[in-house]
């Protein structure tokens, strides 16, 4: 295994390479549908390394890929799912750039500059290269691989859902996104739409009769009625902000954030319908579903104190498969297993790398973690690159952290996918 490790490091400029190739495709979401060209490098990559890909389209011009290596004993033996995504943050104007974002370029400070080298095409291209070292060595794993390349998680595409209900699954799963070399969970993220819609539409002219004594119509602005939602919202995050915490996170990480309100149709007309979109963090011990019954019961009850939403409540819309496309995400959240043993094992393969203890912690942020957490598949996100150079102008990685990561994920590899099942 030493040989391995050490090839690891001496053929590093091959690591850099592969990611040069991968960096050079700007598969930036939003817009996406762009992947084409980056999903054929991984698809290669993993069929020259002895995998059966599977590749098919989750949205024209985004393919999910997936390779699955059979381990020699399967049944026997511990499965691994390596999970990550290829699609980008977006950069918009680039003129504040030092780097052009599309070119693997190292830094006067000894840093790799380019858009996805930090979230995370550094941590695709460090797992594919140990894989393709332990292949040329001839390690080999008693236990099925699967290595996904799926797309979509920068705009709440449901990319890796779509991997899990095509059937893949697997003992443990391993999300290498962004988290500096840090073994995480994470809290989870759901949006929704709250629509308060009258009946009829009434002329401005009516106004009077509706909020004057004696007016004697029973009318309203679906605007100044979201007025009361959006009261009824802020007075259950407090709630929460109270009665909530879970170890790792600072206080009131719950949050329930009125984003975008859309309501009215014209100067000359009371407001018929108004439609308020929110996002709500939740914690690793929540689901969404708890989430949406929540809000849903504290909102139903504020309106039932109201005359008029008595009698036209609010109607929910939550979560969806795209921010691009319907305009809703889900992130379930992940809450780790910390006693697991294939996280005691990862630990125990950094540790022998690099010869530190292991951060276990929360991530701050959501990954495609959540949906194997969700699905009944032991997870943890593990990978390199800092959070705050994602998404960020100058996205940047330290080349000795993709290096270690690459080595570390051999490691626990041969450990966990030679691990005999109970």
């Amino acid at each position: 295994m030493e040989h391995v490790l050490a090839a690891i490091e001496e053929r590093r400029e091959e690591l850099f390479s592969l990611l040069s190739e991968l960096i050079a495709q700007p598969t930036v979401s939003p817009p996406a549908r762009n992947s084409d060209k980056a999903q054929t490098l991984v698809a290669e990559k993993l069929q020259a390394l002895g995998f059966e890909v599977d590749r098919w389209t989750v949205f024209p011009g985004d393919d999910n890929v997936v390779g699955v290596k059979k381990g020699t004993d399967f049944r026997n033996y511990k499965s691994l799912i390596i999970n990550g995504h290829i699609d980008v943050a977006e950069v918009g104007d680039d003129s504040g750039w030092t780097y052009p974002p599309f070119a693997l370029t190292k830094g006067g400070d000894g840093r790799w500059y380019g858009r996805g080298v930090a979230d995370m095409k550094g941590a695709l291209a460090a797992s594919l290269f140990a894989i393709q070292m332990l292949h040329e060595h001839g390690i080999e794993l008693k236990g099925d691989l699967a290595f996904q390349s799926v797309i979509g998680e920068e705009a709440g595409e449901a990319g890796t859902l779509a991997a899990i209900e095509r059937g893949y699954s697997a003992d443990y799963a391993l999300v290498v996104d962004t988290s500096d070399l840090q073994m995480q969970g994470q809290g989870g993220v759901i949006t929704g739409w709250i629509t308060i819609e009258s009946p009829v539409t009434l002329h401005d002219g009516m106004r009077s009769r509706i909020i004057h004594a004696g007016g004697k119509v029973h009318g309203a602005s679906a605007i100044e009625k979201m007025m009361k939602v959006i009261a009824s919202l802020q007075d259950l995050e407090r709630h929460w902000a109270v009665m909530k915490s879970y170890p790792g996170f600072p206080p009131g990480m719950s949050t329930i954030n009125p984003a975008v309100i859309e309501g009215g149709r014209h100067a000359a007309f009371l407001a018929d319908r108004c439609a308020l979109w929110i996002t709500v963090h939740f914690y690793p011990d929540e689901t969404h579903e708890d989430i949406i019954r929540e809000v849903e019961d504290h909102v139903r009850r504020a309106a039932a104190a109201d005359p008029w939403l008595r009698d036209h409540p609010p109607v929910f819309r939550w979560g969806g498969r795209s921010m691009i496309e319907e305009r809703g995400e889900i992130f379930p959240s992940l809450e780790l297993d910390k006693e697991h043993p294939a996280l005691l094992k990862l630990q125990a393969a950094f540790e022998k790398q690099t010869g530190r203890p292991a951060v276990v912690n929360m991530s701050p942020s959501v990954t495609d973690a959540g949906w194997f957490a969700h699905a009944g598949i032991p997870a943890v996100i593990f990978g390199p690159g800092e959070l705050s150079h994602a998404h960020a102008v100058n996205e940047s990685v330290d080349p000795k952290q993709l290096v270690v990561f690459a080595q570390t994920v051999a490691r626990f590899l041969v450990d966990w996918c030679n691990t005999k099942r109970e």
